[in-house]
């Protein structure tokens, strides 16, 4: 049964979801929904962390629930607040 929740994406455009999360009560991941693993390289050396998703959550199921226009911002001079001269 999937366990459901609203997040905020920063894609493309900022993007409202409707996400899976993964399962509190799994015994293999303990909630987390992956394990996270450090490897090394030829000699032995740290060379980062992998990540491998728990088969109790599919971190790739999601649905759309709104999409935010894009905002543009219009760079103006910076005027001073206190100011008597109109702004123009």
């Amino acid at each position: 049964m999937p366990r459901l929740r609203i997040q905020l994406r920063e894609w493309d455009r900022r993007t409202l979801i409707l996400t899976d999360t993964p399962d509190p009560d799994c015994p293999r991941c303990e909630g987390e929904g992956g394990f996270a693993y450090d490897y090394g390289d030829h000699e032995g050396e740290y060379a980062g962390t992998e990540w491998a998703p728990c088969t109790c959550w599919d971190e790739n199921r999601h649905w759309t629930l709104l999409r935010f226009p894009r905002i543009r911002h219009r760079r103006r001079g910076v005027r001073d607040p206190w100011s008597d001269e109109p702004p123009f």
